[in-house]
């Protein structure tokens, strides 16, 4: 059985997806980009705040299906230009100070909205 996720405050989807689904004990979010639900604008500016802005939409995601970022156990970080790996990696340090997802980083040529990064994850309810 699966269970769609939604929750105000994360971007809704724009397209035929969930912002996450709920299945066998797991949570399966929707790459997230940075993309502000209380403004209904992208964030602009460098990688950092870029990358928070992801990481809280992702937060949010994963909380509304009863879960947290503790109980993450996979990331995927899609980069646009792999320069900026150094940056993104100190922000997302702060949101898994402890015990981080496995990861996987790739660099992409484009990203929706032309962002700079997008994540998604697997967590744990």
């Amino acid at each position: 059985m699966k269970e769609v996720i939604s929750t105000e405050k994360a971007p809704k989807a724009i397209g035929p997806y969930s912002q996450a689904i709920k299945a066998n004990g797991l949570i399966f979010t929707a790459g997230q980009i940075a993309f502000d639900p209380a403004t209904g604008q992208i964030v602009e500016g460098d990688i950092a705040r870029q990358t928070a802005r992801v990481l809280e939409n992702l937060k949010a995601i994963v909380e509304a299906a009863g879960s947290s970022l503790d109980k993450a156990v996979k990331a995927t970080v899609f980069l646009k230009d792999m320069n900026d790996f150094g940056a993104m990696n100190e922000v997302y340090t702060r949101y898994f100070p402890t015990h981080p997802p496995a990861r996987s980083t790739v660099e992409v040529t484009r990203l929706p909205r032309d962002v700079r990064v997008e994540i998604d994850l697997i967590a744990l309810v």
